[in-house]
């Protein structure tokens, strides 16, 4: 593919960034097992009616207070993800939790799936329903970087040249193939935050991949031109999860 990153229009991604308030834990374990079987039940029923397309969860290696967990979820359209978000904060286990959500689009798939090689084996779905949920646990095979960034106030009007554009796309494909690059997924905000407006879900089979990585995005010049937030992260009970989506 030749050109650039092209905004797909063909589904609504939900950004959920968010975790269980401690609240939860004041619980008992009866009770917290009733909440969750109600509330996996109500989940897997608005994923069913509505074609959800991509359920993905990764866990924060260094949770930031209740922020433990961000989650791309797909739907066909914003009715999908409007219903998910209602669903999923509604009592009582809607109570317990921390809920950030922002809807977004996603960017440059064919284009960045070029970069990637090292692609992951699928996910074995659960065999199990996923009505009822086995003991959730992380993947520690790989270690995936989460940024969330913007271009820098004022960097559109500097030059390609000036901001070292293709310098930049250069070296991180550099890495990509050194390191073993496993995914590289990308989310554009349909709303603007202030300190970002894209997401990225960047995959390597080492912590060292990872890291090469960070260090390539702040290379100068184009590091000054852009504003990146990061944090490491392992993909949550992915073989579960994949049972949600229909094949």
């Amino acid at each position: 593919m030749t050109g650039g990153p092209v905004l797909s229009k063909d589904s609504v991604v939900v950004l959920y960034i968010g975790g269980r308030l401690p609240s939860w834990h004041a619980l008992s374990a009866e009770q917290q097992k009733a909440d969750s079987e109600e509330h996996v039940e109500l989940m897997l029923s608005v994923a069913k009616k509505h074609g959800i397309m991509q359920l993905e969860g990764y866990k924060l290696m260094a949770p930031i207070g209740t922020y433990q967990r961000f989650w791309p979820i797909e739907f066909p359209d914003i009715e999908g993800a409007e219903a998910w978000i209602e669903a999923e904060t509604m009592p009582p286990y809607g109570l317990y939790g921390h809920y950030e959500y922002y809807l977004a689009r996603r960017w440059g798939k064919e284009y960045f799936d070029t970069w990637v090689t090292n692609p992951p084996a699928p996910c074995v779905p659960s065999t199990c329903d996923p009505k009822f949920t086995p003991n959730l646990e992380e993947d520690k095979s790989s270690t995936v970087v989460l940024l969330f960034g913007m271009s820098q106030p004022g960097a559109a009007g500097v030059s390609p040249e000036e901001r070292g554009d293709q310098e930049h796309i250069d070296l991180m494909k550099s890495v990509a193939a050194e390191h073993g690059l496993m995914r590289l997924d990308a989310y554009q905000l349909i709303g603007r935050r202030n300190d970002w407006h894209r997401a990225w879900v960047i995959e390597f089979p080492t912590q060292e991949g990872a890291e090469a990585w960070m260090e390539a995005e702040l290379r100068q010049p184009h590091g000054r031109h852009a504003h990146k937030e990061y944090h490491l992260a392992r993909k949550w009970a992915p073989d579960y999860f994949s049972s949600w989506v229909p094949r």
